[in-house]
C-alpha cells in the first residue's frame, strides 16, 4: 500500500437526501428518473463507449461524419476522427435552423443598479447578427483560422459572443480571466505566440472601474508580439490609445456584415486553450479540442441541470467566462440545449449583501450554479437577504470550484433551496472541460459535501500508487481509467508537462491531482489536492475533511487549513478562520473549536494554530489561496505568485498579526 493511501478518513456524513418528489412535477420531467435507470445506463457507457457517445453526438449537427467515436488511449486520445463540424454552428445556427431563432439565447445584467438594473436580452437571431459581425471584423483586423486570439474582459455580452466569433472562424481562443495582472497577460500572450488582444476599457466591480484596457497597455511593453488591440467601450473611462494598434469595437465591428460563413472545423481540431496557474512555475496552457468538447459540454449541461427548452427555464452559472466553468457551462453547453443562459458582471454584494437573490427573483432563475465560497459569504451576511426575496423559481442548485462543507451544503438546501431542490455538487477541472463526478437531480440520494457518483463514460477510481484500488473509506489517489470525450489533449508546447502532471505516476491512468475516498454507498468525497493532504505524527489528514470540522461549528462560517512545520509531529495544522455575524474571538473560543474537532476526527487533528480573520486570501474566482496561508503559518516571506489575489490587504492584515 502506498503511503498516499494511508489517509485518515474519520469524519462522517450519515445524512442522505433523496430526489425531491416534486422535482419531476417541477422541473417537466428528470432525464434521469431514478438511481436504477443511472446505474443502468452507467454501466451501457462503461462498457459501449462507442455506442453510447455515437448517440450523443448525433443529436448535433456534423458537416461530415466521423470515422472512429474514441481512438487511441491515455495519454494521445482523439475522439469523432474524421468528423467535421463547428461549435459556434452548434451553439447558434442549429437554433435557428430548427425554427428557433427568436427564442432567447443569453440574458445580461450589469453591475450598476441606480434603481433600474441594466439588462441586455440577445436571441439566437441577435447572437448570429453580433457573432458575425465579430468574425468578419477579426478577419479584417488579419485573424486567421488556427490563429491564437487572447480576450481579456469584463462579463459583458461581447465576451461570449467574441468567443463564438473565433469558434466560428477556427482561431483558437485564450480568455483571461478580467483580475489577471499585466506580467500574466504577457506571460499568456508570450506562450500562446498570439499577437492580438480583445478587451474593454474597463469593467464594472463593487461600483469601481477595473482598469483592463491600461492593464493590456502595460502588458504591451512586457511582450512586443502585441500589434493589435480591439477595444470594448464599456465604463468610459479614460484610456490611452495608441493609432495602428488599438481598434474600437464600434467602429469596425458594427459596420460588418451580419453573415459569416462557419469553417468546417476537424473534431480534433483545437477549439481553445485556458491557462491553469499553480503554486510554482509557468501557467500550463491546457488545450481542448472541438468535437469531443462539444458532445462532452452539451451532455452534461442538458442531463446535470435537467435543462429542457421550452419549459420556460432560465440557467445562471455566477462565474466568469475567464474560468472553464464560464467556458463549458455559460456558452458552450448552455446554448446547443437551447436553455437562456443569464451572465452577470459585477459582484454578489453590490450595491447590497441581496444582489444574487434579487436577480433569482427578477429573471426566474429555475438553475442556479455558483462557488461554495459564495455560499459561505452567503451564510455570514445572514439569512435576512434571500429572505426578502421570492425564490421559488429555483428548481436545481449546484456548487462548482472545490469541496463544499456539509454545514454549508445544508444552509444551500434549506435556505436557499427550500429544502425542495437537489443539489449537484459537481467535481470536474479545467483540464476534463466538464462534469465527472456529480449527481444527477432526478436520480442520485445526495450527501452533504460528496459529489457522490461519476458522470456517464467516466471511469473514476481512488487508487494508490500503483494503480491498485483500496478499500472503502480509505483515502488514496483519484484516477480516472478510460478517457472521456472532452478529455485536454495536452499542455500548449510543453508534451513532457502534460505527461508528467497527468499520466507519469500512475501508469495508464489519468491523475486528477486530487486525493479522494469512495465511501460504502459508492460515493466520492475529495479530500483535497494532493499537496494539501498533512503528515501529522505520521497520520495523513486531509484538509477538507479538518475544514469541514470547523465549520461544522455554529461559529465559524469558513475555515482553511494547512501544514505547518512542527519541531515534533514534523507537520502540524494551522486554521484560519472566519466568523458567523455577532461571535467575537476569544481564547475561550479558539479552545472549544479545538476540543470540537478532536470530537468530529480526533486529538491528532486539533489544530496547533488557530487564527481568527475578517477574511481569507482568494482569487477573484473565489478560491482560498493556501499556498499563501502556509507561508502566514510559518513566519516566511513570501515569493510566490499573487497576481490573482483579489483583495492584497488581506494578506497584510495576516502578516501584520503575526
Amino acid at each position: 500500500m502506498s503511503e498516499q493511501s494511508n489517509i485518515e478518513s474519520i469524519l462522517t456524513e450519515s445524512r442522505v437526501f433523496e430526489p425531491p418528489q416534486s422535482f419531476d412535477e417541477r422541473i417537466g420531467g428528470a432525464y434521469i428518473p431514478s438511481l436504477d435507470a443511472y446505474e443502468e445506463l452507467y454501466k451501457r457507457s462503461i462498457e459501449s463507449p462507442d455506442e453510447f457517445w455515437a448517440e450523443v453526438a448525433d443529436e448535433l449537427d456534423w458537416f461530415e461524419q466521423w470515422n472512429t467515436v474514441c481512438s487511441s488511449d491515455f495519454p494521445d486520445v482523439k475522439w469523432f476522427e474524421g468528423g467535421k463540424t463547428n461549435l459556434c454552428h452548434n451553439c447558434v445556427d442549429r437554433q435557428i435552423n430548427m425554427g428557433h431563432g427568436d427564442d432567447l439565447a443569453i440574458i445580461w445584467e450589469g453591475e450598476p443598479y441606480n434603481g433600474t438594473p441594466e439588462i441586455r436580452q440577445l436571441t439566437y437571431h441577435d447572437l448570429h447578427a453580433e457573432v458575425c459581425r465579430c468574425a468578419n471584423a477579426l478577419k479584417e483586423l488579419g485573424v486567421n483560422k488556427g490563429d491564437v486570439v487572447t480576450i481579456y474582459m469584463g462579463m459583458v455580452p461581447e465576451l461570449a459572443i467574441a468567443v463564438l466569433a473565433c469558434a466560428r472562424i477556427g482561431a483558437p481562443h485564450s480568455v483571461i480571466f478580467g483580475g489577471f495582472s499585466s506580467q500574466a497577460i504577457a506571460d499568456r500572450v508570450e506562450d500562446a505566440k498570439s499577437n492580438i488582444v480583445i478587451t474593454c476599457d474597463g469593467s464594472w466591480r463593487r461600483g469601481s472601474v477595473v482598469p483592463l484596457k491600461d492593464n493590456v497597455d502595460v502588458a504591451t511593453e512586457l511582450t512586443e508580439l502585441i500589434d493589435t488591440v480591439l477595444v470594448i467601450k464599456r465604463c468610459n473611462n479614460d484610456i490611452s490609445w495608441q493609432e495602428g494598434r488599438d481598434v474600437w469595437w464600434h467602429d469596425i465591428c458594427d459596420q460588418q456584415d451580419e453573415d459569416c460563413q462557419c469553417e468546417s472545423m476537424d473534431a480534433e481540431d483545437m477549439l481553445f486553450l485556458l491557462y491553469t496557474s499553480g503554486s510554482t512555475g509557468k501557467p500550463k496552457g491546457i488545450m481542448h479540442t472541438t468535437g469531443g468538447y462539444m458532445v462532452y459540454t452539451y451532455l452534461t449541461s442538458k442531463w446535470v441541470f435537467n435543462l429542457i427548452p421550452g419549459k420556460d427555464q432560465v440557467y445562471w452559472c455566477t462565474a466568469d467566462v475567464g474560468w472553464i466553468t464560464g467556458h463549458s457551462y455559460i456558452i458552450y453547453g448552455l446554448l446547443p440545449n437551447r436553455v437562456p443562459t443569464l451572465m452577470y458582471e459585477g459582484a454578489p454584494n453590490f450595491p447590497e449583501p441581496d444582489r444574487f437573490w434579487d436577480i433569482v427573483e427578477r429573471h426566474k432563475v429555475t438553475q442556479f450554479y455558483t462557488a461554495p465560497t459564495a455560499i459561505r459569504a452567503f451564510m455570514k451576511w445572514g439569512d435576512e437577504h434571500p429572505s426578502k426575496h421570492d425564490l421559488s423559481s429555483l428548481k436545481v442548485l449546484g456548487t462548482v470550484g472545490e469541496p463544499i462543507n456539509p454545514e454549508a451544503w445544508m444552509w444551500y438546501r434549506e435556505v436557499i433551496g427550500n429544502n425542495a431542490c437537489p443539489i449537484v455538487d459537481t467535481w470536474w477541472q479545467t483540464e476534463t472541460g466538464g462534469h465527472m463526478l456529480t449527481p444527477l437531480p432526478g436520480a442520485t440520494p445526495t450527501t452533504p459535501g460528496s459529489c457522490t457518483r461519476p458522470f456517464f463514460g467516466i471511469d473514476a477510481a481512488v487508487v494508490d500508487d500503483d494503480g491498485n484500488e483500496v478499500g472503502e473509506n480509505e483515502g488514496g489517489l483519484l484516477v480516472v481509467r478510460k478517457p472521456w470525450p472532452s478529455t485536454l489533449r495536452g499542455v500548449y508546447g510543453d508534451r513532457d508537462r502534460f505527461i508528467d502532471t497527468y499520466f507519469a505516476r500512475v501508469d495508464g491512468m489519468y491523475l486528477a491531482g486530487d486525493s479522494a475516498r469512495k465511501d460504502e454507498r459508492g460515493n466520492f468525497w475529495i479530500m483535497g489536492r494532493i499537496d494539501d493532504v498533512i503528515n501529522v505524527s505520521g497520520h495523513r489528514l486531509g484538509t477538507m475533511e479538518v475544514e469541514s470540522s470547523l465549520v461544522s461549528h455554529d461559529s465559524v462560517v469558513e475555515a482553511a487549513v494547512v501544514g505547518v512545520p512542527h519541531e515534533i509531529k514534523g507537520t502540524g495544522i494551522a486554521a484560519f478562520c472566519t466568523l458567523a455575524s455577532g461571535c467575537q474571538p476569544s481564547e475561550e473560543l479558539k479552545d472549544a473549536l479545538r476540543k470540537h474537532v478532536g470530537e468530529e476526527i480526533g486529538a491528532i487533528a486539533k489544530p496547533d494554530i488557530l487564527k481568527f480573520t475578517d477574511a481569507l486570501p482568494k482569487t477573484r474566482s473565489g478560491k482560498i489561496m493556501r499556498r499563501l496561508l502556509r507561508d502566514v503559518a510559518a513566519g516566511t516571506d513570501s515569493n510566490q505568485d499573487v497576481t490573482t489575489l483579489e483583495d492584497f490587504t488581506v494578506l497584510a492584515k495576516l502578516r501584520d498579526e503575526e
